[in-house]
């Protein structure tokens, strides 16, 4: 079980990340705070201060066509907003 999916790279997390030293990232649904930590820790080799996680639900959608309506929906997905020790960064966009 990969802990990591990948890294969100959107305005506001680089806004965090410029700001708050806080990355976010995309990761396992049935992963825990404790997991992340050390998974990020491994990874890039840095001090992990604090991890804030959001389960985003799944977004459902109806289509209306010849057959019938359609019912579907999105994947639940998990972020992780992981807080660096001072001093200590994670440069994403060198591995791009």
């Amino acid at each position: 079980m990969s802990i990591l999916i990948k890294p969100i790279i959107t305005e506001k997390a680089t806004a965090d990340s410029e700001l708050k030293n806080s990355f976010w990232f995309q990761v396992n649904t049935k992963a825990n705070k404790v997991e992340i930590k050390k998974a990020v820790e491994a990874a890039y080799g840095v001090s992990v201060e604090k991890v804030r996680t959001i389960n985003v639900r799944p977004e459902r959608s109806t289509r209306y066509t010849k057959t019938g309506i359609q019912h579907g929906k999105t994947n639940a997905t998990k972020k992780a907003i992981v807080q660096l020790a001072e001093g200590e960064t994670i440069d994403l966009y060198s591995n791009m």
